[in-house]
């Protein structure tokens, strides 16, 4: 990927037919704050690999210290509501994460708060080092959150721990967003990333098809009710059996081979 950005940095990772992106928060010096530029260039980032057929997924992360302290509050004071309203605040280009059909993995160390908090979330899944904290802390700021945080933390944790959390402002730590389910795992901070290269590298060795219909079955489980989302679930199963990473990922079991799936 050629695109030079200012905010992010952007690497192609692995070595077999099928890679992975990486992508880094960077703003050192506003410990990640998400501002709109810095939004912009991730969705474009995400969006170019999404559509590039050598790709399998993409790893999100930012720096030990913060994978992203929040939005940029010194960006949002000064809006009044009809400006807010208007230009979209936390909306144009906080939304294409979802539609980004491959696997995206958050690999979060340090504060994940408010903003960035949510950017994790609407990843598929978290890798969490042992000095990440998560928290949804607007309440300290007279607003609530607005880029999914009464949504998907809710959903993640439940109703009690998200009203825990967004009424008092608290932070949680690894441990506790483990437990509570909203991080898939916890790792020593100085194998955070290597942890989420090996997730990223075992999936680039499965069918690309495959990987998008569970990322699209799984998220169905949260939009629709059980005997909607069962039926979604037999058809895309159903539909895999006319793809030819069907016939090669069943025949190389049966024949004690690694599979070489094509993608199609």
């Amino acid at each position: 990927m050629s695109t030079a950005y200012e905010n992010i940095l952007v690497e192609t990772r692995g070595e077999g037919p099928l890679r992975y992106g990486w992508i880094t928060l960077h703003r050192p010096k506003a410990m990640n704050a998400l501002n709109d530029a810095l939004m912009d260039e991730l969705g474009a980032a995400l969006l170019s690999f999404d559509a590039d057929e050598g790709i399998a997924c993409v790893v999100v992360t930012g720096s030990e210290k913060a994978f992203a302290a929040g939005a940029d509050i010194a960006l949002m004071h000064p809006f009044n509501f009809p400006d807010a309203y208007r230009k979209g605040l936390i909306s144009r280009n906080w939304d294409t994460l979802r539609q980004v059909r491959k696997p995206v993995i958050a690999a979060v160390s340090g504060f994940a708060l408010g903003g960035g908090c949510e950017v994790a979330m609407a990843c598929d899944f978290i890798i969490a080092a042992d000095n990440a904290r998560f928290g949804q802390p607007e309440i300290k700021l007279g607003i609530i959150p607005g880029a999914g945080g009464t949504q998907r933390l809710p959903l993640a944790v439940g109703k009690s721990k998200a009203m825990d959390l967004a009424l008092t402002g608290r932070m949680m730590d690894a441990s506790e967003a483990e437990r509570a389910g909203l991080v898939s795992r916890v790792v020593p901070l100085a194998e955070l990333h290597a942890e989420a290269a090996k997730a990223a590298d075992a999936m680039c060795g499965y069918s690309l098809l495959a990987l998008m219909a569970v990322k699209e079955s799984v998220n169905r489980a949260f939009e629709s009710p059980l005997s909607e989302g069962l039926l979604f679930e037999r058809r895309l199963f159903h539909a895999l059996f006319s793809s030819a990473d069907q016939k090669e990922g069943m025949g190389a079991f049966l024949e004690k081979r690694t599979p070489g799936f094509t993608h199609r």
